[in-house]
């Protein structure tokens, strides 16, 4: 099993979780976070 953290802009999600479900990922959360700094 592997772990893997991403910060992506929200416009790419919908590639990035075609892209992952490409090569087999099956679970996937998504957060959405705001801030500055």
């Amino acid at each position: 099993m592997k772990l893997i953290t991403a910060i992506i802009k929200p416009f790419k999600l919908d590639a990035v979780r075609a892209a992952l479900d490409g090569v087999g990922v099956q679970g996937l959360t998504v957060t959405e976070v705001k801030g500055f700094g």
